[in-house]
């Protein structure tokens, strides 16, 4: 179980509000064996009026749960599951449970195998009384033994009004079992054929099928599970008695530890001393070590490959960045995408389907064709074994948790599944200069005092005064250059800032006035006599911070900020990939102009303030088109959230990276094309798995209810149910090939 907690997230699997509602569950489940168990399992959970959101995956055998934690606690919640018939276990458990599960798929396949064989062997030995005998204890011993789990989900379904694949597996396994027994006992009088094969082989090559399946589900999830391995259990802590090797789980903020090469980083933290290159690439997806040294921060999970470094933890358990990542993952792995609807409508009215063409193939069969009983029976039972809803069920979440493991090892943070379905289809990628396009960092090249009798170093303290105090990448600039040639920012009065427009703030008993062009006009201050210089500055793609005392002009400031490396490279993939890219800034539209040919952009819109950003969205939404928006400032947030898709530059605020659906961990404008691309891969193999899933009981059925035996082609019961089996796992093993695309990325 990953938390209870309060507070709704804006990364929880469902981006719907719910004012009453302040818990959130996510746990295992065990007893999934179909996508209509899904559905019951939900139906059951959202019955009760304290649960909001309900979200069971197949594929991950988990599921969350969004209640109100006034009302109802983890120990109702996991009460509600087990009276739907399933068991709830917390997610650190699971993962236990998932390999105790597999390894009982593998030991009750062999088994049944085992058991079978030698019913297979002696299938023309009917007239023998002891090899009879012995087949019967065989086919018995494997019915309610191998075959009891199956039994076992039919009453479970039942019992919820509901039905699902075991009904299908125990009515059909039962039908040849029963009917093989009453024909041993001579009830349906002297010369009845037994076929306890069938039911043997039949319960056999299903869990032969469900080890499979299982296997390879657990290669779809590695990603997830490679994560979680990569904590470290143990860490050098520095105590007064000197340094001791303690459990990383013991470890408090403001504890400090001693990493050495090859050692794992137990926490997050601040390097106090010494220095040494860390491979970041579970974080970044980048193997190439990064130097650390006194005051950088590093991540827990990473590895040190040189040096000696001391660390103060900064953040510990559920606060780590890893921990962060690994809980995003799983409520990627967890959502549901859009498309998933519709498999979730389809198999609510399967398995009664098949059911009723079951039994229309007898009936067809036995009073139409005047076929014989056992031959129209075994069509029957073939029917009902070879359709499958497990198919359907796995089509959406297996290739999502493959897709999205392939985004993280990029570096790139899908936090909701629905998201690579969605970013498929984006037709407009908004994209914010600063930080987004350029480095972030823009450095002051020019300061121009209005007139001679401006001292340059008092005219820098004052701008540096004013914008010491501002987050703002510009004024962030200002700060550094004045620290560069020796000036001190002073201390400044009545602070004032407004995006879009600047800083206001009176300094040793004068008003000062920083910022844009458009602050100077709201003022009344005349911009004029610099009105050349700014023209060339303008001309040059530079942006201009104004800086005036007491209404007057006394100077200008001019920043400039260089194209990220791998910028116009991204936006040629993205007009190739078909996309529309839009630059949005709050420069000056001659500055804005200038960065916007550079990069290669199809539009942009300059001085655009913060509320505009979100206008700009809308506008684009309101064309019927799917916008992306992609940024990193505070500013952004609004955009990021009202976009589709919102896409967070790892870089930026934390603000940012939580409104975002993706997070590019390594400010890699490149990673946003690859997020595209791996979503359209991810739909793909999804439209792909739910094709083969329907058209495989399309062309399985009919085969099964004997359509084609005429031309000597029917399927017997048992090798319809190694058909049924093997349908999931081929949906498993085609999401699987997803990997292949990271050789193109």
């Amino acid at each position: 179980m990953n938390s209870t907690h309060s507070g709704i997230m804006t990364n929880s699997p469902d981006d719907t509000d719910y004012q009453e509602t302040d818990g959130e569950l996510t746990f295992g489940v065990r007893g999934l064996h179909c996508s209509s168990c899904v559905n019951t399992l939900e139906k059951r959970l959202l019955d009760h009026p304290s649960i909001s959101t309900a979200i069971v995956n197949l594929a991950t055998d988990t599921s969350f749960v969004r209640f109100n934690s006034r009302q109802l606690t983890a120990a109702d919640i996991f009460t509600i599951v087990h009276a739907a018939g399933y068991t709830a276990v917390e997610l650190s458990v699971a993962e236990f449970v998932q390999d105790d599960d597999l390894n009982s798929q593998r030991n009750w396949f062999v088994f049944s195998l085992l058991a079978s064989l030698p019913i297979m062997l002696t299938m023309g030995l009917h007239s023998n009384r002891a090899v009879m005998q012995l087949n019967l204890l065989l086919a018995t011993a494997v019915q309610f033994s191998a075959g009891l789990i199956f039994y076992r989900g039919a009453w479970s379904a039942l019992k919820n009004r509901s039905t699902n694949m075991d009904v299908l597996v125990a009515l059909g396994t039962s039908a040849a079992y029963f009917y093989s027994l009453t024909a041993y006992f001579g009830l349906l009088g002297p010369h009845h054929d037994v076929f306890f094969e069938t039911s043997a082989m039949l319960i056999a090559f299903i869990r032969l099928g469900k080890y499979i399946e299982a296997r390879a589900r657990g290669k779809a999830s590695e990603a997830l599970r490679n994560l979680v391995q990569l904590q470290a259990d143990k860490a050098l802590l520095v105590t007064e008695s000197g340094e001791k090797e303690v459990p990383a789980s013991v470890i408090r903020i403001g504890d400090i530890v001693i990493v050495r090469a090859g050692d794992i980083i137990p926490i997050d933290g601040e390097v106090l001393e010494g220095s040494g290159a860390v491979n970041e690439s579970m974080v970044t997806g980048e193997s190439l070590p990064v130097l650390k040294k006194t005051g950088d921060l590093v991540s827990g999970a990473t590895v040190s490959t040189n040096g000696v470094m001391r660390i103060r933890a900064t953040r510990i358990g559920e606060a780590t960045l890893l921990a962060q990542i690994i809980k995003m993952v799983r409520e990627a792995q967890g959502d549901k995408a859009p498309i998933q609807k519709f498999a979730d409508t389809v198999s609510s009215w399967f398995v009664p389907i098949v059911i009723l063409l079951s039994a229309a193939t007898f009936i067809t069969w036995y009073f139409f064709f005047s076929s014989d009983f056992l031959t129209a029976y075994r069509f029957a039972i073939a029917v009902m074994v070879i359709a499958c809803p497990c198919a359907m069920g796995l089509a959406t979440p297996t290739a999502i948790m493959v897709g999205s493991g392939i985004a993280l090892g990029r570096g790139i943070l899908v936090k909701k599944g629905s998201t690579l379905e969605i970013i498929s289809r984006v037709n407009v990628l908004l994209l914010d200069k600063t930080g987004t396009l350029t480095r972030g960092a823009p450095e002051m090249t020019d300061l121009v005092p209005v007139a001679r009798n401006v001292d340059p170093s008092k005219l820098l303290e004052c701008l540096a005064t004013a914008e010491a105090y501002s987050t703002h990448p510009l004024a962030q600039a200002a700060v550094a250059a004045a620290h560069d040639a020796g000036i001190k920012p002073g201390q400044a009065e009545e602070f004032s800032e407004r995006g879009g427009f600047g800083v206001t703030c009176r300094y040793e008993g004068f008003q000062l006035a920083v910022g844009s062009e458009r602050l100077m006009e709201e003022l009344g201050i005349a911009v004029t006599p610099l009105a050349k210089k700014v023209a060339e500055l303008t001309a040059a793609g530079k942006s201009l911070i104004y800086v005036a005392a007491e209404n007057a002009l006394v100077g200008v400031a001019a920043f400039t900020d260089t194209l990220r490396p791998g910028s116009v490279k991204a936006i040629a993939e993205l007009r190739h990939l078909g996309i529309t890219t839009c630059m949005i800034t709050g420069d000056h539209a001659d500055v804005a102009a200038i960065v916007a040919k550079q990069a290669g952009v199809d539009t942009f819109e300059a001085e655009v303030l913060p509320a505009r950003k979100l206008e700009v969205v809308k506008q684009y939404q309101s064309r019927g088109l799917i916008v992306g928006m992609v940024g990193d400032g505070i500013n952004d947030a609004p955009a990021l959230a009202q976009a589709q898709i919102g896409i967070a530059i790892g870089g930026g605020t934390d603000v940012a990276k939580e409104t975002g659906d993706i997070v590019l961990i390594r400010s890699d404008l490149m990673d946003a094309v690859r997020a595209i691309s791996i979503g359209r891969a991810t739909m793909a193999k999804i439209k792909q798995n739910l094709f083969w899933a329907l058209f495989y009981n399309i062309l399985g059925i009919p085969v099964a209810a004997g359509l084609l035996s005429g031309y000597g082609i029917f399927l017997k019961p048992e090798f319809a149910g190694l058909a049924m089996a093997f349908s999931s796992v081929s949906v498993v093993l085609n999401s699987l090939l997803l990997k292949r695309i990271e050789k193109k990325l």
